[in-house]
């Protein structure tokens, strides 16, 4: 017979393990080139010569709030040394879609959370998928010459410390 303490241990490592952040290894990563809320172009190219974070996430998903946060302590900690730092919004375009969110809408959920950084919108994926990511929430990060550095951080922090996992990277970018 199972006793139950080995259940809820079992259990707890499980949901432990769901939502810790992980890495994964890196795919071959391509250059990327975004539409921003405002209509621009935000490429790789463009950014060349800075370091740059991509954070992954969507307006439906409730976890997406804390990490939204979670972004902005990243810019703001690191905005001054030259990191661009810019939240990706993998909500749907089209409007027939569960997932769509309006680009006015999107721009009412990042004030409504306090983030400050340029809104992008990767709505069919094609973006994260080439960086290797294969959830949301996501992180990546790009070196000075456009290259991804290490594999992206995949998953919720709970603990809220995405600037303090991130920081090694970052120090070392800079």
């Amino acid at each position: 017979m199972i006793k139950l303490p080995r259940i809820l241990t079992a259990l707890i490592l499980s949901v432990a393990f769901i939502f810790a952040p992980a890495t994964r290894p890196a795919a071959a990563a391509t250059g990327f080139s975004l539409r921003s809320l405002n209509g621009d172009t935000v490429s790789s190219g463009s950014l060349r010569g800075k370091v740059v974070v991509l954070a992954f996430g969507a307006s439906w998903l409730p976890i997406s709030r804390p990490h939204m946060q979670a972004v902005q302590k990243i810019a703001d900690k690191y905005g001054a040394r030259g990191v661009e730092v810019f939240w990706v919004s993998t909500d749907s375009d089209s409007n027939k879609s569960k997932t769509y969110a309006s680009d006015d809408q999107l721009r009412e959920f990042a004030r409504r959370n306090g983030l400050k950084v340029t809104v992008l919108r990767d709505p069919d994926g094609a973006a994260s998928k080439s960086m290797g990511v294969s959830e949301v929430p996501a992180v990546a990060i790009f070196d000075r010459e456009g290259n991804m550095s290490g594999a992206p951080v995949l998953g919720y922090d709970p603990e809220g410390n995405l600037a303090d996992t991130l920081a090694p990277r970052l120090n070392k970018l800079l």
